[in-house]
């Protein structure tokens, strides 16, 4: 298994406790346990791979620190949590519900996918309103007004 591998959930919690925590940059070594740093394989990285990793989180791990980009190469749209505002809208056109891996376009331009298994009918709504809330470990709960019904979301545009 490569290091990276081992790395990527590490990363991804470190960047979100630092962004929510509006902590100073450190060291992984500084923030982790040893029984956390030798669990999470940090151990395994030499030296200079390790300087490299803190000097990445140190520069991507706070607010305006620009773009950033997830493990599958899709945009991080709210890097710092704290940007993280309920949005509302609507959908543009003709809503059925979801079923499986359902993208919804809305009239600000955002695209939103259904993040969560199965499917719902919802009956047809044309252009509902939508109002899509930040939930816990950054996930997204989409509301459609009408059919009073909610699927998890995840933005890609």
């Amino acid at each position: 298994m490569r290091p990276f591998s081992i790395l990527l959930p590490v990363l991804l919690i470190v960047t979100a406790t630092v962004a929510g925590a509006q902590m100073q940059p450190s060291t992984l070594e500084e923030r982790m346990s040893q029984a956390d740093f030798r669990a999470a394989g940090l151990d395994t990285l030499s030296p200079e791979q390790l300087k490299n990793l803190n000097e990445w989180l140190r520069t991507h791990g706070g607010a305006g620190a620009g773009p950033a980009v997830g493990p599958g190469g899709q945009p991080v749209f709210y890097a710092d949590s704290s940007a993280r505002d309920t949005i509302e809208s609507t959908i543009t056109g003709l809503f059925t519900g979801w079923r499986g891996k359902s993208v919804f376009r809305l009239e600000n331009g955002q695209e939103w996918r259904q993040a969560e298994s199965g499917a719902y009918d919802a009956g047809k709504f044309e252009n509902p309103a939508v109002r899509i809330k930040p939930m816990l470990l950054g996930s997204w709960l989409m509301y459609v007004e009408g059919c009073a019904c909610s699927v998890r979301v995840t933005r890609i545009k």
